[in-house]
């Protein structure tokens, strides 16, 4: 095993919002949840803690539990996993949308027809050098402090589509090939010293 690599990672995308729901690019901007972001975030409790068991060394060290500081990021963390107090990092953010924060796909390609935020990044936003930079950011620091044991990550639908591709050793433009819902797990495990994905959008019965 990779001394450096944790068991598993767990990549949670937030329960959903009221922008999230209308189609609406959510960066910075600090919405709640929804009543069904909060159903959404309850209904992860048996999921994860089946994922976390079925990753856990018979030691039963717990998970290392990190969480995007806005709100949706924590809330979600906070129905899914009520009894742990989550580290929250700037490093797992949604993407600064800068000029296109607020706006849908659509209004957004009537100024600019070819706009990819995996290739293109935004605007008075991030570029994807700095989107790629806060994943390997993230990487080095579980690399630091969970290697060996289960990482939960609660996140936001771009930025986990990014990390993912980084964590797969895939160019951050290969983000572009997933997709998540609302209150769904991305399950990277380690297998033979190298990170794999072996469930994605995966989300409760």
């Amino acid at each position: 095993m990779s001394a450096s690599l944790p068991l598993a990672v767990l990549l949670v995308r937030h329960g959903a919002t009221e922008w999230s729901a209308d189609g609406r690019h959510t960066g910075r901007t600090d919405l709640p949840l929804t009543d069904l972001g909060h159903e959404q975030a309850r209904a992860l409790q048996p999921l994860l803690r089946r994922l976390i068991a079925d990753r856990t060394l018979v030691d039963g060290t717990p998970p290392v539990v990190f969480t995007s500081s806005l709100q949706r990021a924590r809330d979600t963390a906070a129905g899914a996993l009520p009894d742990v107090e989550p580290d929250e990092t700037h490093l797992l953010l949604e993407v600064d949308y800068g000029r296109y924060e607020g706006m849908r796909i659509e209004e957004i390609r009537a100024h600019d027809a070819t706009w990819n935020v995996f290739t293109d990044g935004c605007p008075d936003g991030e570029n994807v050098h700095q989107v790629a930079a806060r994943c390997e950011s993230f990487i080095a620091k579980i690399e630091r402090v969970a290697a060996g044991r289960v990482v939960v990550a609660f996140t936001h639908g771009h930025f986990s589509r990014f990390l993912t591709a980084r964590m797969l050793g895939l160019h951050a433009a290969s983000g572009e090939s997933f997709w998540n819902d609302t209150g769904s797990v991305a399950v990277i495990d380690q297998r033979r010293g190298s990170l794999v994905l072996t469930g994605w959008n995966v989300r409760p019965m």
